[in-house]
C-alpha cells in the first residue's frame, strides 16, 4: 500500500511542478552529475530538476530524487553533488520510507487505509498532497543524519566521486544560513541536519584520510 502512495505522491508532484525537459541546461547539468549513481541498496534512483527558484531538494522511498533549480543556482558541481550523496543515503537507509510510513500511519487518512485491508484506498489529490507535506515536514534523528553522511561518502566513493563533495555540501549550507538573504528557506530545508561543525569535520578528517583533497 505505502509504495502505491510513494508513486501517487512523487506522480502527482511532478505534475504539479515545472519539470525541467531533457534539453535544459539543469537537465543536462544534473545528469552529468549524477551520472553513475543508478542504485541504492536495490532502490533504482531517479533525478529531476524542477524549474522553480525555491532553495531545495528532496528524496522519496521509491528512489526518486528532485532537485530546486535555485538550489542549483547558488551551489557549485560538487556543492550538489554532496547534497544529492546526502539524500541517497537516507533512501539507501530506509529512513525515507519510514518517514513516509510515519506520515502515513500519524495522519487522518490512517483509519479510513486501514479499514480497506489489502485494498488499496484511493486518496484525492488533496489527501495525497497532505500526505506529501507530512513527510517532506518529517525529522530525522542525528543517527539518522550521521549515518546519512557515511552512506553518502561511501556511495560517492564507489561510483568514482570524489566524496570531498559531502563536505563542501555542509560548508555551503553553513555559509547560507548565515546570509540574511537565504536563511529562511536554508533553515527550513535543513532544519532536521543538526551540528553542521561536527559533521564537516568527521567528513574532512574521512576524505583527507582516505587521500581525497578538495
Amino acid at each position: 500500500q505505502m509504495a502505491a502512495y510513494v508513486a501517487d505522491y512523487i506522480t502527482q508532484t511532478d505534475a504539479s511542478n515545472n519539470v525541467c525537459n531533457e534539453n535544459s541546461a539543469y537537465t543536462k547539468r544534473l545528469r552529468n552529475l549524477t551520472s553513475g549513481l543508478n542504485d541504492a541498496n536495490g532502490i533504482a534512483l531517479n533525478f529531476k530538476v524542477y524549474n522553480i527558484r525555491d532553495v531545495n531538494a528532496f528524496a522519496c522511498p521509491d528512489g526518486s530524487i528532485r532537485v530546486y533549480a535555485g538550489l542549483m543556482d547558488i551551489m557549485s558541481d560538487d556543492e550538489v553533488l554532496g547534497v544529492i550523496g546526502h539524500e541517497i543515503g537516507h533512501i539507501a537507509n530506509r529512513d525515507s520510507k519510514n518517514a513516509f510510513k510515519n506520515s502515513l500511519m500519524t495522519s487522518a487518512l490512517k483509519d479510513g487505509i486501514a479499514s480497506t485491508n489489502s485494498t488499496i484506498a484511493v486518496l484525492t489529490d488533496s489527501e495525497i498532497g497532505t500526505l506529501g507535506e507530512a513527510f517532506l515536514n518529517a525529522k530525522y534523528s542525528q543517527k539518522q543524519e550521521y549515518a546519512a553522511d557515511e552512506y553518502g561518502y561511501e556511495f560517492l566513493k564507489k561510483c568514482g566521486k570524489n566524496p570531498y563533495a559531502m563536505v563542501l555540501s555542509f560548508k555551503k549550507l553553513q555559509q547560507l544560513q548565515g546570509s540574511s538573504s537565504s536563511s529562511s528557506a536554508i533553515n527550513q530545508l535543513f532544519s532536521t541536519h543538526p551540528e553542521l561543525n561536527n559533521r564537516i569535520k568527521r567528513m574532512e578528517q574521512r576524505a583527507k584520510k582516505d587521500g581525497y583533497i578538495k
